[in-house]
């Protein structure tokens, strides 16, 4: 059990070219607030508040991520762990994957 505001420590990943609009850094270990607790749904918008350096529309479209987005946690499809209602965990690897390029 982790002590009562001690934060949740976690990894976000980017691959696809998604790293562009997170200061271009493709690893981010981050320990979010122990305030709460964190869905992936929390998250997105932790990430958009904090991590986001620009270019809002290119990552989120209606309170989730765009369509084009690959979402993994800890290497298994977001969809298959209930989107953004998954309950995050101490050290899960979130991986968000571009799969839109340009031409």
């Amino acid at each position: 059990m982790t002590s009562e505001n001690s934060g949740l420590s976690i990894t976000i990943e980017f691959g696809g070219g998604a790293e562009l609009l997170f200061d271009k850094k493709k690893k981010h270990q981050v320990n979010l607030p122990g305030d709460k607790e964190w869905t992936l749904q929390n998250l997105i918008f932790w990430m958009r508040d904090n991590l986001l350096t620009e270019r809002e529309e290119l990552f989120m479209q209606n309170e989730t991520v765009r369509p084009g987005i690959l979402v993994l946690v800890n290497d298994a499809d977001w969809e298959l762990l209930g989107q953004g209602e998954y309950k995050l965990c101490s050290n899960d690897t979130v991986l968000f994957i571009s799969t839109l390029h340009g031409g």
